[in-house]
Protein backbone atom coordinates (compact mmCIF):
# COMPACT_ATOMS: atom_id res chain seq x y z
CA UNK A 1 0.00 0.00 0.00
CA UNK A 2 1.39 3.69 -0.74
CA UNK A 3 -0.16 6.30 1.17
CA UNK A 4 -0.19 10.00 -0.79
CA UNK A 5 -0.76 12.76 1.98
CA UNK A 6 -1.47 16.35 0.36
CA UNK A 7 -2.11 19.96 2.07
CA UNK A 8 -5.36 20.49 -0.11
CA UNK A 9 -7.62 18.34 -2.16
CA UNK A 10 -6.61 20.44 -5.56
CA UNK A 11 -2.98 19.29 -4.84
CA UNK A 12 -4.42 15.92 -4.34
CA UNK A 13 -6.38 15.94 -7.65
CA UNK A 14 -3.98 17.38 -9.85
CA UNK A 15 -1.46 14.49 -8.63
CA UNK A 16 -4.16 11.84 -9.13
CA UNK A 17 -5.30 12.96 -12.39
CA UNK A 18 -1.41 12.56 -13.53
CA UNK A 19 -1.46 9.24 -12.04
CA UNK A 20 -4.32 8.21 -14.00
CA UNK A 21 -3.05 9.69 -17.04
CA UNK A 22 -0.05 6.91 -16.72
CA UNK A 23 -1.62 4.29 -16.23
CA UNK A 24 -4.20 5.10 -18.97
CA UNK A 25 -0.64 5.41 -21.32
CA UNK A 26 0.59 2.56 -20.38
CA UNK A 27 -2.77 0.55 -21.00
CA UNK A 28 -3.72 1.60 -24.30
CA UNK A 29 0.09 1.17 -25.61
CA UNK A 30 -0.17 -2.86 -23.85
CA UNK A 31 -3.91 -3.49 -24.65
CA UNK A 32 -5.29 -0.89 -26.52
CA UNK A 33 -7.50 -0.14 -24.50
CA UNK A 34 -7.91 1.59 -21.11
CA UNK A 35 -10.86 0.17 -18.57
CA UNK A 36 -11.44 2.29 -16.21
CA UNK A 37 -13.89 2.19 -12.96
CA UNK A 38 -15.42 5.05 -11.62
CA UNK A 39 -16.89 6.13 -8.45
CA UNK A 40 -19.92 8.13 -7.15
CA UNK A 41 -20.81 10.59 -4.97
CA UNK A 42 -19.30 14.29 -4.85
CA UNK A 43 -15.74 13.50 -4.21
CA UNK A 44 -14.69 12.76 -7.25
CA UNK A 45 -16.67 15.85 -9.28
CA UNK A 46 -13.67 18.20 -9.09
CA UNK A 47 -10.89 15.19 -10.78
CA UNK A 48 -13.59 14.81 -13.09
CA UNK A 49 -13.86 18.00 -14.55
CA UNK A 50 -10.06 17.90 -14.40
CA UNK A 51 -9.65 15.45 -16.38
CA UNK A 52 -12.50 16.79 -19.15
CA UNK A 53 -10.70 19.73 -19.52
CA UNK A 54 -7.06 20.39 -18.63
CA UNK A 55 -6.23 16.80 -18.84
CA UNK A 56 -8.36 16.44 -21.94
CA UNK A 57 -5.72 15.95 -25.09
CA UNK A 58 -3.71 14.29 -22.46
CA UNK A 59 -5.47 10.70 -23.37
CA UNK A 60 -6.81 9.11 -26.46
CA UNK A 61 -10.14 9.27 -24.99
CA UNK A 62 -11.93 6.54 -27.87
CA UNK A 63 -9.92 3.72 -26.34
CA UNK A 64 -11.04 4.25 -23.05
CA UNK A 65 -14.00 2.21 -21.65
CA UNK A 66 -16.04 3.42 -18.51
CA UNK A 67 -17.43 1.30 -15.63
CA UNK A 68 -18.94 2.10 -12.15
CA UNK A 69 -17.84 0.55 -8.99
CA UNK A 70 -21.16 0.82 -7.48
CA UNK A 71 -24.90 2.14 -8.28
CA UNK A 72 -28.17 3.89 -6.22
CA UNK A 73 -31.19 2.35 -6.85
CA UNK A 74 -32.63 5.36 -8.68
CA UNK A 75 -34.08 6.13 -11.82
CA UNK A 76 -30.98 7.02 -14.28
CA UNK A 77 -32.05 10.72 -14.73
CA UNK A 78 -32.23 11.30 -10.93
CA UNK A 79 -29.13 13.55 -9.28
CA UNK A 80 -28.17 10.80 -6.89
CA UNK A 81 -27.25 8.55 -9.76
CA UNK A 82 -23.85 8.13 -10.05
CA UNK A 83 -24.03 7.22 -14.09
CA UNK A 84 -25.78 11.18 -14.37
CA UNK A 85 -23.10 12.57 -12.44
CA UNK A 86 -20.36 11.05 -14.29
CA UNK A 87 -22.01 11.94 -17.54
CA UNK A 88 -22.08 15.53 -16.82
CA UNK A 89 -18.54 15.93 -15.36
CA UNK A 90 -16.84 13.74 -17.68
CA UNK A 91 -19.14 12.18 -20.86
CA UNK A 92 -20.41 15.19 -22.30
CA UNK A 93 -16.88 17.27 -21.74
CA UNK A 94 -15.12 14.17 -23.69
CA UNK A 95 -17.71 13.30 -26.20
CA UNK A 96 -17.76 9.23 -25.30
CA UNK A 97 -19.35 6.90 -27.40
CA UNK A 98 -22.43 5.20 -25.88
CA UNK A 99 -20.96 2.22 -26.32
CA UNK A 100 -17.85 2.73 -24.03
CA UNK A 101 -20.05 3.32 -21.21
CA UNK A 102 -21.12 0.45 -19.11
CA UNK A 103 -24.16 1.90 -17.07
CA UNK A 104 -25.65 -0.16 -14.06
CA UNK A 105 -29.50 -0.63 -15.63
CA UNK A 106 -31.35 0.70 -12.85
CA UNK A 107 -34.57 0.51 -14.43
CA UNK A 108 -34.40 -3.48 -13.60
CA UNK A 109 -35.07 -4.63 -9.82
CA UNK A 110 -31.21 -4.32 -8.24
CA UNK A 111 -30.76 -8.36 -8.25
CA UNK A 112 -30.90 -8.41 -11.75
CA UNK A 113 -29.24 -5.52 -12.49
CA UNK A 114 -26.50 -7.03 -10.64
CA UNK A 115 -26.69 -9.85 -12.68
CA UNK A 116 -27.55 -7.73 -15.97
CA UNK A 117 -24.09 -6.09 -14.92
CA UNK A 118 -22.06 -9.04 -14.22
CA UNK A 119 -23.11 -10.36 -17.96
CA UNK A 120 -21.96 -6.83 -19.36
CA UNK A 121 -18.28 -7.14 -17.74
CA UNK A 122 -18.05 -10.70 -18.90
CA UNK A 123 -18.98 -9.94 -22.18
CA UNK A 124 -16.72 -6.78 -22.81
CA UNK A 125 -13.47 -9.04 -21.14
CA UNK A 126 -14.82 -12.06 -23.72
CA UNK A 127 -15.47 -14.24 -21.03
CA UNK A 128 -11.35 -14.24 -19.66
CA UNK A 129 -10.70 -12.81 -15.83
CA UNK A 130 -12.19 -9.48 -15.39
CA UNK A 131 -9.55 -7.79 -14.52
CA UNK A 132 -9.40 -4.14 -14.78
CA UNK A 133 -6.54 -1.56 -15.24
CA UNK A 134 -7.91 1.45 -12.81
CA UNK A 135 -10.87 0.92 -9.84
CA UNK A 136 -11.30 4.40 -8.25
CA UNK A 137 -12.81 4.83 -4.88
CA UNK A 138 -14.19 6.69 -2.80
CA UNK A 139 -14.61 6.17 1.22
CA UNK A 140 -17.66 7.27 3.52
CA UNK A 141 -17.65 8.59 7.03
CA UNK A 142 -18.74 4.92 7.93
CA UNK A 143 -15.51 3.47 6.21
CA UNK A 144 -17.68 1.86 3.62
CA UNK A 145 -16.51 1.93 0.07
CA UNK A 146 -18.46 1.11 -3.26
CA UNK A 147 -21.42 -0.14 -2.01
CA UNK A 148 -20.00 -2.38 0.98
CA UNK A 149 -21.24 -0.85 3.73
CA UNK A 150 -20.62 -2.37 7.65
CA UNK A 151 -22.37 -4.93 8.82
CA UNK A 152 -23.85 -5.96 5.28
CA UNK A 153 -23.94 -9.04 3.01
CA UNK A 154 -21.69 -7.39 1.03
CA UNK A 155 -18.57 -7.51 3.23
CA UNK A 156 -18.66 -11.39 3.79
CA UNK A 157 -19.22 -11.73 -0.32
CA UNK A 158 -16.39 -14.19 -1.13
CA UNK A 159 -17.25 -14.10 -4.76
CA UNK A 160 -15.50 -12.12 -7.37
CA UNK A 161 -18.89 -10.50 -9.17
CA UNK A 162 -21.56 -7.57 -9.26
CA UNK A 163 -24.11 -8.05 -6.32
CA UNK A 164 -27.25 -6.06 -5.13
CA UNK A 165 -27.46 -5.36 -1.18
CA UNK A 166 -30.13 -3.73 1.12
CA UNK A 167 -28.27 -1.36 2.88
CA UNK A 168 -30.45 -0.13 5.92
CA UNK A 169 -29.67 2.43 7.41
CA UNK A 170 -30.21 3.89 3.78
CA UNK A 171 -33.38 2.07 3.40
CA UNK A 172 -32.65 1.14 0.06
CA UNK A 173 -30.92 -1.38 -2.50
CA UNK A 174 -27.45 -0.59 -4.03
CA UNK A 175 -25.91 -2.44 -6.72
CA UNK A 176 -21.65 -3.02 -6.41
CA UNK A 177 -18.74 -5.09 -7.08
CA UNK A 178 -17.24 -7.50 -4.40
CA UNK A 179 -14.26 -6.75 -3.01
CA UNK A 180 -12.98 -10.04 -4.37
CA UNK A 181 -13.30 -8.44 -7.77
CA UNK A 182 -12.26 -5.17 -6.61
CA UNK A 183 -9.32 -6.92 -5.54
CA UNK A 184 -8.29 -8.80 -9.56
CA UNK A 185 -7.87 -5.07 -10.39
CA UNK A 186 -4.44 -3.78 -11.73
CA UNK A 187 -4.70 -0.62 -9.92
CA UNK A 188 -6.59 0.48 -7.32
CA UNK A 189 -6.87 4.22 -5.71
CA UNK A 190 -8.59 5.88 -3.03
CA UNK A 191 -9.84 9.26 -3.31
CA UNK A 192 -10.12 10.65 0.40
CA UNK A 193 -10.24 14.05 1.66
CA UNK A 194 -11.91 15.87 4.99
CA UNK A 195 -11.32 15.69 8.29
CA UNK A 196 -14.84 14.05 8.52
CA UNK A 197 -12.89 10.69 7.34
CA UNK A 198 -10.43 11.08 9.37
CA UNK A 199 -11.98 8.55 12.40
CA UNK A 200 -12.78 6.42 9.38
CA UNK A 201 -9.06 6.32 8.21
CA UNK A 202 -7.23 6.12 11.23
CA UNK A 203 -8.96 2.09 11.58
CA UNK A 204 -8.80 1.66 8.19
CA UNK A 205 -5.12 2.13 7.51
CA UNK A 206 -4.02 2.27 10.94
CA UNK A 207 -5.72 -0.57 12.90
CA UNK A 208 -3.58 -3.89 12.78
CA UNK A 209 -6.39 -5.76 14.06
CA UNK A 210 -8.33 -5.46 10.90
CA UNK A 211 -12.10 -5.82 11.38
CA UNK A 212 -14.29 -5.55 8.02
CA UNK A 213 -17.25 -5.73 9.28
CA UNK A 214 -17.07 -2.67 10.84
CA UNK A 215 -14.07 -0.88 8.28
CA UNK A 216 -15.21 -2.73 5.52
CA UNK A 217 -12.55 -0.68 3.03
CA UNK A 218 -10.10 -2.77 4.74
CA UNK A 219 -11.07 -5.22 2.19
CA UNK A 220 -9.69 -3.82 -0.34
CA UNK A 221 -6.19 -5.47 -0.88
CA UNK A 222 -5.34 -5.94 -4.44
CA UNK A 223 -3.91 -9.44 -5.37
CA UNK A 224 -1.66 -8.74 -7.71
CA UNK A 225 -2.08 -5.28 -8.27
CA UNK A 226 -1.20 -1.83 -6.72
CA UNK A 227 -3.29 -0.15 -4.09
CA UNK A 228 -2.52 3.90 -3.39
CA UNK A 229 -4.17 6.25 -1.12
CA UNK A 230 -4.63 9.49 -2.16
CA UNK A 231 -5.91 11.66 0.71
CA UNK A 232 -5.40 15.31 2.17
CA UNK A 233 -3.73 16.16 5.44
CA UNK A 234 -7.16 16.74 7.16
CA UNK A 235 -8.14 13.27 6.74
CA UNK A 236 -5.33 11.93 8.18
CA UNK A 237 -5.16 14.51 11.16
CA UNK A 238 -6.02 10.71 13.74
CA UNK A 239 -2.93 8.85 12.26
CA UNK A 240 -0.21 8.25 14.27
CA UNK A 241 2.85 9.02 12.86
Amino acid sequence: MNLLIYKTPEELNQDLADYIIKIAEVSIEENDRFNFVLTGGSSPKALYKLLSTECKHRIDWEKVYFFFGDERNVPADDENYNGLMAKKTLFDELGTAADHIFYINTTLAPEKAAIEYKKALDKHFNGSDIVFDFILLGMGDDAHTASIFPHTTLVKDEEATVSSVFVEKLNTYRISLTAPLINKAENVAFLVFGDNKAEAIKHVIGDEVKDFDTYPSQLIDPIDGKLTWFVDEAATKLLEA
